[in-house]
């Protein structure tokens, strides 16, 4: 394609966190790793899926080994954590993991679990994409839609807010504010693209409050959280001997967490998204909210005669102009 495409003239439309094809991992991997809440040790395997199947979680250790689509209708909890679930069966925990396949590109995978909730790991997406850099990347041989903002949307909830605008880019606005010394006000405005997920985002690990972890102990939840899974604080300082990745961290995890919990509209976003004192409660009712609508936002496919801006890594060096072909969603 890139031999075929050297004559073309080359644009520069803004977007930068798109492929063209739809993407698969290449190989079966499998790892291992601690529940953040249940605190049980699970097993998970990623599995190479066909085009538009999505991303999708089975339940080996249920009988008839269910599986639940990663979708916003599937949201079932959203108390510190996004669950997914269908039927009484759930998966906790995901938003990690599903920012990790946003992040790498990946449309199709089928992932098995036996037990309710996705490892944590070290509480950021850094293991899940080591483990996607060793199953591999396959590109299929299918179109990637894109959802494209098409009108400005905001939902709110006291201060909190959430608002979208439409844009070339995928770029996110994310400002936190927390009564700590070592926290505060944070704001970080950030453009998607998979080298910037890498290095500025996928590091950034969750956080959380001595006091508040003790609570959650005491009510049966957080108990696989540690100081190797996340970063926690006391009244004035920070409990971690290495202390911060970034020294925004807390922030920058907070944009991991709503790339996470936006994949669950089953396509990577084209738009712009400002975000106040949000959580994964009013991350899930934005992302309904803009899927209700009709006229907000609609599905948009690479044209077949263009390329993405940035490259699948194996041919890199070009970029084509941006053509959507636009529908509503249903």
């Amino acid at each position: 394609m890139f031999y075929a495409l050297q004559g073309m003239r080359r644009r520069n439309w803004g977007v930068s966190y798109t492929y063209f094809n739809q993407r698969t991992v290449l190989n079966e991997v499998k790892c291992e790793g601690v529940g953040l809440h249940s605190g049980n040790r699970v097993t998970m395997r990623l599995k190479p899926a066909a085009p538009d199947f999505g991303i999708q979680f089975r339940r080996m250790d249920v009988c008839d080994r269910p599986t639940i689509p990663a979708v916003h209708k599937r949201v079932v909890d959203t108390f510190l954590a996004t669950s997914i679930g269908f039927d009484g069966v759930v998966v906790a925990t995901i938003e990690h993991l599903m920012a990790a396949l946003m992040g790498r590109g990946v449309d199709n995978v089928l992932i098995e679990l036996d037990g309710p909730e996705v490892p944590i790991f070290d509480g950021s997406a850094a293991h899940y994409l080591r483990v996607l850099n060793e199953a591999g990347i396959r590109e299929q041989n299918a179109p990637r839609q894109h959802l494209r903002i098409d009108r400005n949307v905001l939902v709110m909830d006291g201060d909190a807010y959430i608002k979208a605008t439409p844009s070339d880019i995928f770029r996110i606005r994310y400002t936190i504010d927390f009564p700590h010394p070592l926290v505060g006000r944070q704001e970080l405005t950030w453009s998607f693209s998979e080298n910037a997920f890498d290095c500025e985002i996928s590091r950034a690990r969750t956080f959380g409050f001595l006091k508040d972890v003790e609570k959650l102990q005491s009510m049966g939840l957080a108990r696989g959280g540690s100081l190797a899974n996340a970063v926690v604080f006391d009244e004035r300082s920070v409990l971690n001997q290495e202390g911060f990745r970034y020294a925004n961290e807390c922030v920058r995890h907070k944009i991991l967490d709503f790339i996470g919990d936006l994949a669950l509209a089953g396509m990577p976003p084209q738009g712009s998204f400002e975000v106040y004192k949000a959580g994964h409660a009013l991350h899930n009712r934005f992302l309904k909210k803009l899927l209700a609508d009709s006229k907000a936002c609609s599905a948009a496919t690479l044209h077949p005669a263009c390329v993405p801006l940035y490259p699948v890594p194996a041919a890199a060096g070009y970029a084509g102009a941006f053509t959507a072909i636009s529908k509503p969603l249903q």
